[in-house]
């Protein structure tokens, strides 16, 4: 990356703070995809720092742009570096797929919604139970929506096929497992237990055989929940990790040593 010169110094540069505080995004955002190629400064100062210009921000518009319709980050970047080489119906195919579940989402709630104001006609009251359900249903598609643009076509067939034996018991089930993992995790960082001992050895076996449940030990699913990990700075701001880092920084630490061992 260029170095700012003389040549430069007429211009109007604005360091990562300023130009996150023009585009609404994070410092971290911006690094991000700095990393990824999508977005790179194109100058540095003398210490070091990223500079962008308002052309950036043109770029960065139309990252935003095809974000918002649900193109995935990899696919951004195929589009902005070389466009001739992207196969644009077959993409807005996809996009059209992804819009139509998201009609189907919200259809959900729409219905869910018409089944609460049914019953408050009929009782003149509200009814708790429905309300809930409304908010369940809210719950489930805004914290899936946005997750299976990480997922392949094929991998988003077999989730939503495993979805439909899915039940409440189910989820009740893995929901009290992760539970008591993390109590388990949580107690053994607490005496400082060895991550290269059998006892961690133990937990991380665990923590894959749950995340086994999920993925059914498909590949493509497999893949598509790494590559939704992996992308964590560009997650929506009202999605709430289903764990704390510290647990799977444990993990990871038992899962390196395993592998060594081995």
């Amino acid at each position: 990356m260029e170095r700012l010169g003389e040549q430069d110094k007429g211009k109007r540069w604005y360091k990562a703070r300023e130009f996150a505080g023009l585009t609404g995004l994070t410092v971290r955002t911006l690094h991000h995809y700095d990393r990824l190629g999508l977005l790179r400064a194109a100058r540095r100062t003398a210490a070091g720092y990223r500079l962008y210009t308002l052309r950036d921000l043109a770029r960065l518009e139309q990252i935003v742009a095809l974000k918002f319709i649900g193109f995935s980050l990899n696919d951004i970047k195929t589009i902005l570096v070389n466009p001739k080489n992207f196969d644009l119906a077959e993409m807005l195919r996809l996009q059209r797929e992804i819009m139509t579940r998201k009609r189907a989402c919200l259809d959900s709630v729409i219905a869910a919604i018409e089944r609460a104001e049914s019953i408050a006609r009929k009782r003149g009251s509200l009814d708790l139970t429905s309300l809930k359900r409304i908010i369940e249903v809210i719950n489930v598609q805004s914290n899936t929506n946005w997750m299976m643009q990480y997922y392949s076509d094929e991998a988003r067939r077999k989730l939503e096929e495993r979805a439909k034996d899915w039940t409440p018991e189910k989820q009740a089930k893995v929901s009290a497992d992760w539970a008591a993992l993390f109590k388990d995790v949580d107690a053994a960082m607490a005496n400082h237990v060895d991550p290269t001992s059998k006892r961690a050895r133990r937990l991380a076996k665990r923590w894959d055989e749950l995340i086994g449940r999920f993925t059914g030990d498909d590949p493509e699913i497999v893949a598509g929940l790494e590559a939704l990990y992996a992308d964590q700075p560009n997650w929506p701001g009202t999605f709430q990790k289903p764990f704390d880092e510290k647990y799977a920084a444990f993990i990871r630490d038992a899962k390196s040593h395993t592998r060594k061992e081995k």
